[in-house]
């Protein structure tokens, strides 16, 4: 065989070997797409939207009367609840989450129902007051057995 042609052969192989090996590495981005469940007359939903769109994320925004059937038929506790539910590539979003805590979840992708902050902690994301008052608050990880775990914290106390 001539050598001129081996080394062409050689090149072109490494050269399909690297560029499969470039697009096998290489990761999808995460959906952006986020569905929110809210009720009629919730202006902090609004404003958690907002934080939300800032942060990239494309939302489409369904109002119900009541949330509780979109939350039990996807394994959210009532304990967790708040008042909006997100839906973004197969986790519930439940409450004030800050859009970090939600990219992350999208990137780690825990065996998980999603991501809840009970309640409505000042200074989470759509609970901000004039005052820039503060509460510390946690997101939790709500695994499929209805168990949480700490995912974040905010707001720590000084």
């Amino acid at each position: 065989m001539n050598p001129a042609n081996l080394n062409r052969r050689l090149l072109m192989g490494a050269a399909v070997f690297i560029g499969m090996g470039g697009s096998a590495c290489a990761q999808t981005r995460p959906s952006r797409n986020l569905t929110v469940f809210k009720t009629p007359t919730c202006a902090c939903c609004d404003a958690w939207i907002a934080h939300m769109r800032q942060a990239g994320f494309t939302t489409t925004i369904t109002v119900l009367p009541s949330l509780q059937s979109v939350r039990s038929s996807r394994g959210m506790p009532d304990a967790l609840a708040s008042c909006h539910t997100g839906l973004i590539d197969g986790y519930l979003v439940e409450g004030h989450v800050p859009a970090p805590d939600v990219i992350r979840l999208l990137t780690e992708r825990p065996a998980a129902v999603g991501v809840a902050v009970p309640g409505m902690p000042l200074g989470s994301p759509g609970m901000e007051t004039p005052q820039g008052h503060k509460e510390p608050y946690d997101t939790l990880l709500v695994l499929r057995s209805g168990a949480t775990r700490v995912f974040a914290r905010h707001n720590p106390p000084a």
